[in-house]
């Protein structure tokens, strides 16, 4: 056996052999006569395409975000350069919940004095939603969203976002873990707890639909069901429904109170913002690309399922604020859920659903917008952009 210390010995060389077989001079001079007398019997070793096969290359133009008929699996040249650019920046942003101390965090949960049963009412509900939202949202990408999407520039960013909700699920647990929570009533909070499967039990229908195997698109029926189920998914789950808990931890963390848990969120709400966006854009490509899914009894049935997810993510509020705590409570959130839901509204295209809301988190949108080099807690320096330099965009 060669090892890489050993040298390398060039074999002997081997002697031709004397001994030809019968014939084979006077087949091999027949061969040179043919040849000379017809070079085009001479093939180029490195075959060129034919004109049929570049006829057959995939031409940036004929794809489509749904119902294309180009090849999935060549992902250039690209059309949707954008979907493109959105993989690169979530790459960029990697982060691991074990890149997280949550040494602080364990000790005042510990303390019997360190949180009041009302902000332990707040963390406890926040992570019995979001333990099992995040795996809502994964299993709705790879099971169904995925397939019925045929530009692959946005199926891999799909792909990036799955594993994102993986990581989310795992930073979850993570806390869980840390703080020696009660498992088995944290993840089955979905179903015990009203305020919480009230919001999954909404979501779950949309997610259902795609995932059935006898499910296609093609007709505009099936066609506006997909638009509507990314419509419910970027805009109302990962662009409303996560809000009310954001913003609690969040506002802990501006107290310095469980600072690893509130870093955790904000690496979360970062990856949420650009799965919103994304969602958003992929929305709006499908409209420009289809025109006749947009109709007004559309729009309607649209409209009544954003008045409907504002309602339920503020009896969340209700439910995880029934006093006031940390400066907050539930009736201000009325106010922030609305606001946001115009916004989703307008980022589609429908109209204004709440007029003259106006945001009462200002620091929540600075934490969204604003790119950042040091982490909002200053728990660490961020010295490389996996993991921190926060890039929104």
């Amino acid at each position: 056996m060669l090892s890489w210390d050993d040298e390398a010995t060039p074999a002997a060389p081997v002697a031709p052999s004397t001994v030809r077989p019968a014939g084979s001079d006077v087949q091999a001079g027949l061969q040179l006569q043919e040849v000379a007398l017809n070079p085009a019997l001479v093939k180029n070793t490195e075959s060129a395409a034919s004109a049929e096969d570049i006829a057959r290359r995939v031409n940036a133009a004929d794809k489509r975000i749904i119902n294309g008929q180009t090849d999935v699996n060549q992902l250039v040249p690209f059309k949707y350069k954008w979907a493109w650019d959105k993989y690169l920046a979530g790459c960029a942003n990697h982060w691991m919940p074990q890149e997280i101390n949550m040494q602080r965090d364990i000790e005042l949960w510990k303390n019997p004095n360190g949180l009041t049963d009302d902000e332990r009412r707040l963390v406890t509900r926040n992570l019995g939603f979001f333990v099992t939202a995040d795996s809502l949202a994964a299993n709705n990408i790879v099971l169904g969203t995925y397939r019925h999407i045929t530009a692959p520039e946005c199926r891999q960013y799909l792909l990036r976002q799955a594993f994102e909700e993986a990581i989310h699920t795992h930073a979850y647990q993570y806390i869980v873990e840390s703080l020696g929570l009660d498992e088995g009533e944290i993840f089955n909070a979905y179903n015990e707890i009203e305020s919480i499967r009230d919001k999954d039990q909404f979501l779950i229908p949309f997610i259902d639909v795609l995932t059935n195997p006898e499910f296609k698109t093609g007709t505009t029926e099936a066609d506006q069901t997909l638009l509507r189920s990314l419509i419910v998914f970027a805009c109302l789950m990962e662009g409303l429904f996560f809000y009310v808990g954001f913003t609690q931890i969040l506002a802990l963390g501006r107290q310095n109170k469980m600072m690893g848990a509130a870093e955790q969120y904000q690496y979360i709400l970062r990856d949420e913002s650009m799965h919103c966006n994304f969602g958003i854009d992929l929305i709006n490509t499908i409209k420009m690309e289809n025109p006749h899914l947009w109709t007004a009894e559309f729009r309607g049935e649209i409209k009544s399922l954003f008045l409907r997810a504002v309602e339920l993510e503020y009896r969340y509020a209700e439910d995880t604020m029934p006093r006031g705590v940390l400066g907050l409570n539930a009736p201000m959130f009325k106010g922030y859920l609305r606001f946001i839901a115009n916004r989703r509204a307008q980022q589609i295209g429908l109209d204004v659903l709440f007029p003259q809301e106006e945001n009462p988190f200002p620091w929540m949108s600075e934490m969204i917008d604003l790119k950042k080099e040091r982490n909002f807690f200053e728990t660490r320096v961020i010295e490389y952009q996996t993991g921190g330099a926060l890039n929104w965009e």
